[in-house]
């Protein structure tokens, strides 16, 4: 059953941490499959809270997913990540 990553930017604090993790994030994925679904397309909030960006990643599986987020590189990542911008990030399956 599929599997998607979703990250919500819910506020920009740093774009130089951001563009390390862009680079790192990108590098991090060789030797995961994985899709990119959407990438910080135009958002509309319908309801709730603000959402400044999204990131949709679809994989074969939960556990293919959380390979590529609990992954050394992406760990490695995530920690610019987490200097520059604040994120909801949740794993989500899907029906099929």
């Amino acid at each position: 059953m599929s599997a998607y990553l979703i990250f919500i930017r819910d506020r920009l604090r740093d774009e130089a941490a951001m563009a390390e993790y862009g680079a790192l994030a990108q590098a991090s994925t060789a030797g995961h499959p994985l899709e990119p679904l959407v990438f910080y397309g135009a958002v509309e909030t319908l309801e709730g809270a603000e959402a400044d960006g999204v990131v949709v990643i679809r994989f074969a599986d939960k556990a293919a997913a959380m390979a590529w987020y609990e992954s050394p590189d992406y760990t490695n990542a995530r920690k610019f990540r987490n200097l520059g911008a604040d994120y909801r990030v949740m794993v989500v399956e899907g029906m099929a």
